[in-house]
């Protein structure tokens, strides 16, 4: 279980360094299969993806069903009940009505001599979204993804996810699609879904970008094929992190760190406290709690490896510490949480007081829960409507004005001996 060991030692040092290796051994040897998988499908195409498909996931998918049809969708409807279609259109509210915030306005400005300058926004053509799936569902990634992609105006979005044994697609999943405006969905996963979409095949639409969640393979694969697509980030073992003082609830906080263990082995859950009786009676609940989950094994492992309670002397140490660590989810789980809002400047997403727990983040809230990993939320955002957009510039000159400012153009370019750059200019005036 949790171990308790006090922030500034050398083993809590050290823990925070391993935080940072959880994969990297696993990478070395999942490259060289997606590498010899990438390769296969940008040659041989469908038949490569469809081969991976019958192997990995399911026998029954062929070249006839590849392409989850209309009325596989109509039926799974009849497969989910009235509480997850509520449940599910709620979400879709919230996520949209938080990332229509989001949205920019193309602009122009107009200065002296008819000049005039501008920026215009589009939404990107066309984005693939991988959702895991198999034995694990996940419609609220789908609702995460698609949400933002519709409300910055994406005109194609596709769908790829890993079939069930049966060569269906989990229901729920298919449900979700439909209500968030999926165009396409293609029963395929794993390393092999993202080169599908990254080179295209003639089943399998090429895009521009390629976003969401996966595991190892799925982000090693998306990690390999940017260049030749877009990608949201590479994604690495889940993370939450508990800023807690004395005020805390025990009880909310061992169920708030399992919430994050139960999904990988690999998943990281810490707490930071001021107090060493609220660390000891987390670890006491920890223990009463976990014997009612139904994936315990998983929690154990996880807590046992890479979960731990770091005492700090204030509350000032632990969002230092927090900042330096930059988790993926934080929960400031103190008295009067907006006063250190504005001290935290690394965290994937925040979570303030007793009842913001992580999985209304998950699943409800609005804000985006495809975010930043593995510290990298100190350069990477959520994902938002924002990469889903593309910006392009524009510049109108008269004459007149291009004269103005024709020498000054003109000399730039000959410090940088770059002729042919200042002769553009000159040829307008000879």
């Amino acid at each position: 279980m949790l171990k308790i060991i006090e922030a500034n030692s050398n083993e809590g040092k050290k823990h925070v360094e391993d935080l940072k290796k959880r994969a990297e051994n696993v990478q070395k040897d999942v490259n060289v299969i997606v590498d010899k998988i990438l390769k296969n499908v940008k040659t041989r195409g469908d038949d490569a993806i469809l081969e991976y498909t019958q192997k990995f996931d399911s026998k029954f998918v062929t070249s006839n069903n590849f392409i989850v049809s209309a009325e596989e969708i109509k039926d799974a409807y009849k497969m989910v009940d009235k509480d997850f279609l509520d449940s599910i259109l709620l979400a879709k509210k919230n996520v949209k009505e938080f990332h229509e915030k989001q949205k920019r306005n193309a602009w122009m400005m107009t200065k002296e001599k008819g000049i005039v300058l501008g920026q215009t926004i589009r939404g990107l053509e066309s984005v693939g979204i991988y959702v895991p799936g198999g034995t694990a569902s996940y419609p609220s990634s789908v609702i995460m993804n698609a949400i933002p992609a519709k409300v910055a105006g994406v005109e194609n979005l596709v769908m790829v996810t890993p079939p069930l044994k049966d060569g269906t697609v989990n229901p729920h999943i298919l449900v979700a699609a439909d209500i968030a405006g999926v165009d396409k969905i293609y029963k395929v996963g794993g390393a092999q879904a993202i080169a599908g979409l990254a080179f295209g095949t003639k089943t399998i639409d090429k895009v521009d970008k390629i976003v969401g969640p996966g595991n190892i393979y799925v982000a090693m694969a998306k990690k390999s094929v940017f260049g030749y697509v877009a990608i949201d980030m590479i994604a690495g073992p889940s993370e939450i992190m508990i800023l807690a003082d004395e005020f805390a609830n025990e009880k909310f906080i061992a169920a708030d760190l399992m919430s994050q263990a139960e999904h990988d082995v690999l998943a990281s859950a810490m707490l930071i406290t001021t107090s060493r009786e609220l660390a000891q009676k987390v670890v006491m609940q920890l223990k009463i709690q976990i014997k009612d989950m139904s994936r315990c094994e998983i929690i154990r492992e996880s807590l046992d490896k890479y979960g731990v309670i770091l005492i700090v002397k204030n509350i000032k140490e632990a969002i230092e510490l927090a900042n330096k660590i930059a988790p993926e989810h934080l929960e400031v789980m103190m008295k009067d949480p907006f006063d250190y809002l504005g001290d935290i400047k690394n965290a994937g997403s925040i979570f303030l007081g007793q009842y913001a727990p992580e999985p209304l983040g998950d699943y409800m809230a609005g804000p985006n829960h495809v975010l930043p990993t593995s510290g990298t939320a100190k350069f990477f955002s959520p994902l938002s409507v924002d990469d889903f957009i593309k910006k392009s510039s524009y510049i109108y000159y008269t004459k007149e004005a291009l004269c103005d400012v024709k020498d000054n153009v003109i000399k730039l370019s000959e410090v940088e001996g770059l002729t042919a750059h200042g002769n553009s200019i000159k040829v307008r005036f000879k």
